[in-house]
């Protein structure tokens, strides 16, 4: 416990002088230790109660009105993650995920798709960007995705706290700002993944590409190549291709052990040296997935396959972060208040995900368990 708590310490070190109000910075640290704790909802009366306040004025406070930058913690945050899993292996992925709410008042909220719940429902969208490396895995940034329905009325974004500079943006365009400024703190990053509501979009394919970003994105079955021999669909494509072209490989281990599918890699010749990687179902044939390929230097198939499997490990590290640092626990209705609580949230998580990995190190050293992971 002692370990842990000076690994915590560290971590909010790293954040504290965002603070610049003495009791803002106090309030923040509480705040942070109430998302860790075993509370069943962690909202702001909850984490109250966890400080030892009578009311959770104090932590409304702390969302609602105290100053402090929470873009600047989130590049602290980055920066820990990319320091502590920071690896050749690493994967950038952009997902989205919904938070279920009553009424028309939070920022963002309509009905709208949630994949979280599978259908429409009233709720906000935050699109995120996910690190995930053999080292680990953990939330690096995040946005609030502003349907039009907010952006074209701006009595409605004042409001809610929304600047008017504050534009309408696609859920890619959300994804790319997140990407450039991972990429403008020097990262070493290679590779992207998303799935086809980013990989379809030519605007966000293009923007990697001049970045130099190598990515495996999924595709619709419609989506059309440009080949020498006309503009093809890529299930036109999958379906033309000789069947010993296959290999059965892992897109990574999950609760059941190695997702094994059949993988074909084709390269359509397009002028933008684009590839088609297709998965298709072991136990279900018929059942196709596509993805768009593009690298600046010749990638093997498994390595291609690796990437469009990290993907799937943004569910979990969305389920892990409203389980365990409450990440959808807020009870918030301004626009700044959601990044705050949010932000607060995703460096709970990273400091549990970097914890999780340093004492994994230490047994692989040969240390002794500790009361944590025995």
């Amino acid at each position: 416990m002692a370990r842990w708590q000076a690994g915590f310490d560290d971590v909010f070190a790293l954040v504290a002088g965002r603070f610049a109000q003495a009791d803002s910075r106090r309030r923040a640290r509480m705040y942070v230790l109430g998302l860790l704790s075993k509370a069943e909802r962690k909202n702001s009366w909850t984490i109250a109660e966890q400080a030892g306040d009578l009311c959770p004025d104090g932590m409304q406070r702390l969302l609602n009105f105290y100053r402090w930058d929470a873009d600047a913690v989130r590049d602290d945050l980055r920066g820990h993650v990319l320091t502590h899993l920071g690896d050749r292996s690493g994967v950038a992925v952009a997902d989205e995920t919904g938070f279920l709410k009553k009424g028309t008042k939070s920022a963002g909220v309509q009905r709208q798709y949630s994949g979280t719940a599978g259908r429409i429902e009233n709720c906000q969208l935050g699109v995120f960007l996910t690190y995930v490396s053999v080292k680990g895995r953990a939330l690096i940034d995040r946005e609030l995705y502003l349907p039009k329905s907010w952006t074209e009325d701006p009595e409605r974004c004042r409001e809610a706290g929304i600047a008017d500079t504050v534009t309408f943006a696609t859920k890619p365009q959300l994804a790319q700002r997140m990407l450039e400024r991972l990429l403008d703190t020097g990262s070493d990053l290679e590779w992207f993944t998303a799935d086809e509501a980013y990989g379809d979009n030519p605007g966000l394919r293009s923007w990697c590409e001049q970045a130099g970003l190598n990515y495996v994105m999924a595709i619709s079955c419609d989506h059309r190549f440009g080949t020498p021999a006309g503009t093809l669909r890529a299930d036109e494509l999958a379906a033309a291709a000789p069947r010993k072209g296959w290999q059965r490989l892992s897109a990574g281990i999950g609760s059941k052990g190695h997702r094994l599918y059949d993988w074909l890699l084709l390269d359509p010749a397009t002028t933008g040296g684009h590839q088609l990687l297709v998965r298709r179902s072991i136990s279900k044939p018929t059942e196709l997935a596509y993805y768009i390929c593009h690298s600046t230097y010749p990638v093997p198939v498994a390595e291609l396959v690796r990437v469009a499997g990290s993907r799937w490990a943004v569910e979990e590290t969305f389920q892990f972060a409203k389980n365990e640092t409450g990440l959808d626990h807020y009870q918030v209705r301004k626009y700044q208040a959601w990044y705050r609580h949010i932000t607060l949230s995703m460096l709970a998580a990273a400091f549990l995900a970097t914890t999780a990995h340093d004492e994994r190190s230490r047994i692989e050293k040969g240390a002794p368990p500790t009361l944590q992971n025995s």
